[in-house]
């Protein structure tokens, strides 16, 4: 038995299965490492492709709400291709780099409107706890419909699952996004940012 586990690397388009063929046609013919990462099970990928386009969107939150559960997953995840990925997508859809990075300040006591306060404390909760409190439900009542409510619960929970293959095999930043967000962002400021953020956690716990 080999004593270091075999990393799983993604896998070119033109090596995918001829069943994922609609989703390269999706992505005008350039999908994405975390794509290439997922085609390595086909089944999965197809499965999980219409959960990802609902989410990428937002769903019912919106573009710029959905981003913001999305970077706060990765900061709690400590995943820095999704949070590169999404600070690329977060300006695209109109998010500031300011409001971006704050986002990996663990409170948010300051600078953020009630909504935007309540929706990432309820990422936190979670994350944390896998549920969310009666006191924080009240609280996004005000802001968000059920249906939205939902949808953190559901955006949160599939960044998770993409969080936990990007960290178990390494995944590396496309290039393209690394380029668009240099001047933004850096692997290294978050993982220190992401550290911090998570000691704040433990130390609160």
């Amino acid at each position: 038995m080999s004593e270091k586990p075999l990393k799983t690397q993604p896998l070119p388009s033109e090596h995918w299965d001829k069943t994922l063929e609609p989703i390269i046609a999706g992505t005008n013919g350039g999908p994405i490492n975390v794509h290439k990462l997922m085609a390595n099970n086909p089944a999965l990928l197809k499965a999980w492709w219409d959960f990802r386009n609902h989410s990428v969107e937002g769903g019912t939150l919106g573009k710029r709400s959905g981003e913001l559960v999305i970077l706060r997953v990765a900061v709690h995840m400590q995943a820095w291709y999704e949070w590169g990925s999404h600070v690329d997508r977060g300006l695209i859809c109109g998010l500031s780099i300011d409001e971006i990075n704050r986002v990996l300040n663990y409170s948010t006591a300051e600078d953020w409107e009630s909504g935007d306060s309540v929706l990432l404390r309820a990422v936190d909760e979670l994350v944390a706890h896998h549920c969310l409190s009666d006191k924080i439900q009240i609280e996004l009542a005000d802001h968000f419909s059920t249906a939205q409510v939902m949808d953190i619960i559901a955006i949160q929970g599939m960044y998770v699952i993409l969080a936990c293959m990007i960290n178990s095999w390494g995944l590396t930043l496309d290039h393209e996004v690394q380029e668009r967000i240099a001047a933004q962002a850096s692997e290294r400021d978050f993982i220190a940012s992401a550290a911090r953020f998570k000691a704040t956690i433990d130390n609160i716990n």
